[in-house]
């Protein structure tokens, strides 16, 4: 795997979240929360050359994604799904014969407090909303290394959580349900990608902004929606799940983690088959 192939694999996963339409988050059908989706293409394509950047740490990739990113929208529009992507880039781009995930292990048990230093001033500079202690107190220098500073975060937060139990959501949510499509990058495919996670666990991005309640209740809605309300034919699914959009936007309501793990899955998928395509397994 070379630093350009992942790069651009990362551009293209943060482009197809984008082109499908996610209820409540961004998208190309419609904008929402006071942002455009032009401001996350232009994220993306300046964090993916430094995000994949030869001789950089986890940490360092991360904090410089994030400075790039932020130069180029303007704003917050992609902290988690760098703090989620840089791992699997740095794994991708380890050497070794083992699997991507058995890589990305070793990645997550090597990580320092530098790595902790750079992600805490990253988060700092993004200022999420709602972030109060989350990934402990960013505020403050980092005073254990990031796996540790994520173990604590793990129980609210879902992308702290990917980095304690080594991206269980990502591999056996997002990449299962990738598994044998013929276009992982397909509008339609990407969409089940991230409802698998609208409805399999309360978002962590509302549950930081609105409450542990209010997160189990859009949980909840959003299953009854998913699950018995949109009919399976996609041209009635589509407008469907554009009115249950509509609603959550109004609202306020974003479910940012799902959106950012759905990236993070697309782009593990694609660089676990890259990897296997060279191997000549795929």
């Amino acid at each position: 795997m070379t630093p350009e192939r992942a790069a651009d694999l990362f551009e293209r996963a943060c482009r197809a979240e984008l082109g499908t339409l996610k209820p409540g988050n961004v998208h190309v059908h419609a904008a929402g929360h006071d942002m455009e989706v032009a401001q996350f293409e232009r994220a993306a394509a300046a964090a993916a050359p430094v995000l994949s950047a030869p001789g950089l740490g986890i940490g360092a990739r991360i904090e410089a994604a994030v400075a790039a990113s932020l130069a180029a929208a303007g704003c917050n529009t992609n902290l988690g799904i760098v703090l989620l992507c840089a791992p699997l880039v740095h794994a991708a781009l380890s050497p070794g014969p083992d699997t991507l995930r058995a890589r990305l292990d070793a990645a997550l048990e090597a990580l320092t407090m530098e790595d902790a230093a750079c992600a805490f001033r990253a988060i700092a500079a993004a200022k999420p909303g709602g972030l109060g202690t989350a990934r402990a107190d960013v505020r403050f220098p980092a005073a254990v290394d990031l796996k540790a500073a994520m173990a604590e975060a793990a129980p609210r937060d879902r992308i702290a959580f990917q980095y304690v139990h080594g991206f269980a959501d990502v591999f056996e949510i997002g990449v299962a349900r990738l598994h044998g499509c013929a276009d992982p990058f397909a509008p339609e495919v990407v969409q089940a990608v991230y409802l698998d996670f609208l409805t399999a666990f309360p978002d962590s991005h509302i549950a930081r902004k609105f409450g542990a309640d209010t997160a189990q209740a859009v949980l909840e809605e959003a299953r009854e929606t998913v699950r018995v309300r949109v009919p399976s034919r996609w041209e009635w699914r589509h407008i469907c799940l554009l009115v249950y959009d509509s609603s959550l936007k109004q609202r306020g309501l974003n479910p940012g983690t799902s959106a950012d793990l759905t990236v993070a899955s697309v782009l593990a998928h694609a660089l676990e088959r890259e990897g296997l395509e060279r191997e000549g397994l795929g």
